[in-house]
């Protein structure tokens, strides 16, 4: 692959039934890319938590995915309420979900630690009252 390969897609906020869309398609991507298997699970996995997030926390955002020969990077950016503690925010269990969405089965407070989990680098930028933007990265 000489060039990188780009996919965006908008995540709507108000639709749980969406969620995940973009992560399907990303994961049909890189199968006909032909990335291994393990490479193509770390980054469904952390795509879907952050679409997820989007959805639960900021009323959607844009998804931004990159394939280079060395990586996949994915980009999501939102325009939400922002993150007032990101070093709580990453522990694994801390949620600021509302009762209604953890009775839909969400809201476990484990996206942003599985986001890092599964990826060889993850940073968050977010501003209170303005938005967050999180890059991570999955090494081919």
């Amino acid at each position: 692959m000489s060039e990188a390969l780009k996919f965006r897609f908008d995540v709507d906020g108000d639709d749980f039934t969406s969620a995940g869309k973009a992560s399907v398609q990303v994961k049909k991507n890189l199968r006909q890319l032909g990335l291994s298997p393990e490479t193509i699970r770390r980054v469904s996995i952390a795509m879907y938590e952050g679409e997820i997030n989007m959805v639960i926390h900021a009323g959607g955002g844009v998804a931004e995915v990159t394939v280079t020969e060395d990586c996949v990077e994915i980009f999501l950016s939102d325009r939400g309420p922002g993150i007032k503690d990101i070093e709580e925010a990453m522990q694994e269990g801390f949620s600021t979900a509302s009762d209604n969405i953890r009775s839909l089965g969400f809201g476990a407070g484990m996206g942003l630690p599985n986001m890092k989990r599964y990826t060889d680098y993850m940073d968050i930028k977010s501003t209170v009252g303005a938005g967050t933007d999180i890059t991570m990265r999955v090494n081919i």
